[in-house]
């Protein structure tokens, strides 16, 4: 997920746009896994397939769409950016929120899309240590990416978080929530893409600390650079050898 520079558009364009750009992520994920499953009883494999190739669209998509305003659709990118100095920390209330309350309504507009309850709570057990680590993984993987694309070749953002969400459904047994906000919505939702309120929390706190780490990480290898540099860097298309020696 990307940014524009947080002067650019005004505090309520960006909360809007995080707030819609969550929405449909999440009226994607659990509307796409109940057609799977629909579509194909009893095959978890499908399913799977299905809810992965639909979420990988949606966030190439959405990411391209809303990423010269704000597109992070994430607590933990938004926490990163924040530590990294991107944007203001006042802000960051704002954004968590608008990501949350769009995460619940897209989850009560993938269950009205497919006439059930708009909110209801899941049973669907994801537990464990394994799944635990699963989700540091896969969080430290997406912040990487993001840090990564961000400092060296921004304009592929929206290719590689969609490429390595749809791969980490596949590598990761947790199925790659990845994103707090995305967990806690998921919780209102008792179908192929939920999860239950008592495994949330869990989830949570290894998502966070998977994007701590891998924000860490990228401070120490590819630093915040001087103004110039770092617009050269972040230009489209644009990279400078002489630049990154200076690194």
């Amino acid at each position: 997920m990307a940014t524009s520079k947080p002067e650019t558009f005004s505090l309520a364009r960006r909360v809007m746009a995080e707030a819609i750009g969550t929405c449909l992520l999440l009226a994607t994920v659990v509307g796409s896994g109940i057609m799977g499953e629909t579509l194909s009883p009893g095959n978890t494999g499908i399913a799977l397939l299905a809810n992965t190739v639909a979420t990988g669209a949606v966030l190439v998509a959405l990411i391209s769409t809303f990423g010269a305003i704000s597109a992070h659709f994430n607590p933990a990118v938004t926490l990163s950016f924040a530590a990294q100095g991107e944007i203001a920390w006042r802000d960051v209330p704002f954004y968590i929120l608008a990501q949350t309350v769009g995460a619940f309504v897209g989850v009560a507009a993938a269950n009205l899309m497919f006439q059930k309850a708009i909110f209801f709570v899941s049973h669907k057990a994801r537990q464990g240590n394994a799944q635990l680590f699963s989700e540091f993984v896969a969080t430290f993987g997406l912040l990487s990416i993001i840090w990564g694309c961000s400092r060296l070749r921004s304009t592929v953002i929206p290719f590689t978080v969609g490429a390595y969400i749809t791969a980490a459904y596949w590598f990761t047994s947790s199925t790659s929530f990845a994103n707090p906000a995305v967990t806690l919505a998921r919780t209102a939702s008792d179908t192929f893409a939920g999860i239950r309120p008592t495994d949330a929390s869990g989830f949570i706190l290894a998502q966070l600390t998977g994007a701590a780490a891998a924000t860490a990480l990228w401070r120490w290898l590819v630093p915040v650079l001087p103004t110039t540099a770092h617009d050269a860097l972040v230009s489209p298309g644009a990279t400078s050898e002489a630049t990154l020696e200076e690194l």
